[in-house]
């Protein structure tokens, strides 16, 4: 069912429009192929995308902090492969990894189809817990810049998605009405139930599709928003 009184749309980016996991895993077979090459990719990734999304829950919540995000999820996904590194070599594929994760740009399917769409109808935005030097060149490589009107990164606001204070901030950035906006994102939790917490209604990216009560609108597939805008 259509939407009919939005005029601003705010997107999340990792997992929702770009890649993350996909972006990742061609960062790691790169570093690995010259520093650790007896590392097999796929055991590493698959041990590496749960353990960084509980990770990352971690961080947005802030029980614990930028530095220790970097070590913990390396540090848990090379002991989960029975890998052994030093700290020193953690601490030097973080920052490689960091370093060419953003040079890559592959986007979700439909991302760039479902934007050029959106935009002649609506004013776009970003609201994103991500590093924001890391951010902006993600946005900047995939070519997305110019889809949005204002980008809202948690660094320069001082929180992170669920703190209504981001939202806030983001929705005074764009001079818009929580009435007529909407969010669009992956995380249920720093997404979804942290827009609805003020008031601003949301729509779940579920790729994975993960239960969720039926008053929730929800996409599969980034197309799929026409239906509701």
């Amino acid at each position: 069912m259509k939407i009919t009184n939005i005029r601003d749309v705010f997107f999340d980016l990792d997992h929702t429009l770009w890649d993350f996991d996909k972006n990742s895993e061609i960062t790691f077979t790169k570093i690995f192929a010259n520093s650790h090459p007896s590392i097999a990719i796929e055991p590493f990734i698959a041990k590496y995308i749960p353990i960084n999304q509980a990770c990352w829950q971690q961080y947005q919540l802030d029980q614990i902090g930028f530095e220790e995000l970097r070590y913990n999820r390396l540090k848990q996904s090379f002991d989960a492969i029975n890998y052994i590194i030093s700290d020193a070599q953690i601490a030097q594929v973080a920052q490689q990894y960091l370093i060419g994760l953003p040079q890559n740009k592959l986007l979700f399917e439909g991302a760039l189809e479902i934007l050029d769409y959106l935009k002649p109808k609506y004013n776009l935005h970003i609201i994103t817990n991500g590093f924001a030097q890391v951010q902006d060149q993600k946005i900047h490589n995939a070519n997305l810049k110019d889809y949005f009107a204002t980008i809202t990164n948690s660094d320069q606001v001082g929180a992170k998605k669920p703190n209504p204070i981001i939202f806030e901030y983001a929705l005074d950035q764009a001079k818009a009405q929580k009435t007529t906006s909407i969010m669009i994102g992956d995380s249920f939790h720093a997404d979804i139930k942290g827009a609805l917490d003020i008031g601003l209604d949301a729509i779940f990216f579920n790729e994975s599709q993960t239960p969720v009560t039926a008053t929730i609108k929800q996409i599969q597939h980034l197309l799929e928003l026409k239906k509701f805008l």
